[in-house]
């Protein structure tokens, strides 16, 4: 008997998964079930004595720390979870994707392409967000409240990116505000990965390091995010109103290796939904990034050559084929 296809079927809802999904075996995720790693510290910002130490210890093992007691109201991140919740369920399997047209600055995908050209599961929102007051009529229309509730959330994204960088500057021993001036909360991107009915067979997220300073994940108690320490993937644990932050490879170079940017991923689950949102803080794209002054003597030497971050981007091709899209985004 010939199956009749579900035309109100969203691109996720299969029976099993199609080739052009499954990557190689080798780069197929193991140990989907590998205990949470809760060496990783969780640091409560509320306390007056030893953040520092403690942001300073994530960065240096792991590249990741959480985050909790931040000051960020309940409300605004419950309410930017649930607005992009209703942007990713409004997308029907006929809607555009790639780069918005018509004025528009962001670009939505729909199980977009890792780097060896299979299909991620997920979809994609990204945009950017400095300035922020010259950004927002660039982003999606629909729902009506996002462009308000994304905007009060980044607000609050900024000033939690320059407390934690202010306290990585201290650790490293840099002078107070070496960070103000170079870091901006470039771009945001929003990620919904459906449930898969195969997690082994696909990824959410292939292996990356972010070309940040640092990125900051809210991912609303979900899991999925992993990252590689000693040739295992461990995972994330997902501690309620926390903050997800991991060291960027702009980051690592300033620290001349003190600190490390960390491979990570996002795999799947067959009956959870994750949805995140990472918020890249970067240097501004004509920043040189150099090993800090400061941290490089007779006995450390550079271990890296200065250059423009634009630059840089450019180069590593950092985001795909969108690369220069979202360059021409943030400039």
């Amino acid at each position: 008997m010939e199956m009749k296809e579900d035309k109100d079927a969203r691109w996720f809802e299969l029976e099993c998964i199609p080739k052009d999904y499954i990557p190689l075996e080798e780069n197929r995720p193991q140990n989907l079930d590998s205990p949470v790693c809760d060496s990783i510290p969780v640091i409560d910002l509320a306390k007056p004595n030893g953040t520092v130490e403690e942001i300073l210890k994530g960065s240096q093992e792991f590249g990741f720390f959480q985050v909790i007691n931040h000051g960020i109201p309940e409300k605004i991140l419950i309410d930017a979870l649930n607005v992009l919740k209703e942007f990713f369920y409004m997308q029907g399997k006929d809607a555009p994707t790639g780069t918005i047209p018509d004025k528009k600055g962001y670009i939505y995908n729909r199980s977009d392409f890792a780097r060896d050209g299979t299909h991620l599961w997920r979809e994609n929102l990204k945009h950017p967000c400095h300035p922020l007051e010259k950004c927002t009529h660039l982003w999606p229309d629909t729902p009506t409240r996002y462009q308000e509730v994304i905007a009060a959330y980044l607000v609050e994204i900024q000033k939690l990116s320059s407390r934690i960088l202010e306290m990585i500057g201290e650790g490293l021993g840099l002078e107070q505000g070496y960070f103000k001036n170079t870091s901006e909360v470039q771009l945001l991107s929003s990620n919904f990965y459906p449930p898969c009915v195969d997690p082994s067979l696909t990824l959410g997220i292939s292996p990356h390091f972010d070309t940040s300073l640092i990125s900051v994940v809210y991912q609303g108690g979900s899991t999925g995010l992993q990252f590689i320490k000693d040739g295992e993937w461990i995972n994330v644990g997902a501690s309620p109103n926390a903050f997800v932050v991991n060291i960027g490879n702009q980051l690592e170079i300033i620290s001349n290796r003190k600190l490390k940017s960390v491979r990570h991923r996002v795999v799947t689950s067959t009956h959870a939904t994750r949805l995140s949102i990472a918020t890249f803080v970067n240097p501004s794209l004509d920043c040189i990034v150099e090993p800090a002054k400061v941290l490089v003597n007779e006995l450390e030497p550079s271990l890296y050559v200065g250059s423009q971050y634009k630059d840089y981007v450019q180069c590593t091709n950092a985001f795909g084929a969108y690369t220069a899209a979202i360059l021409n985004a943030m400039q």
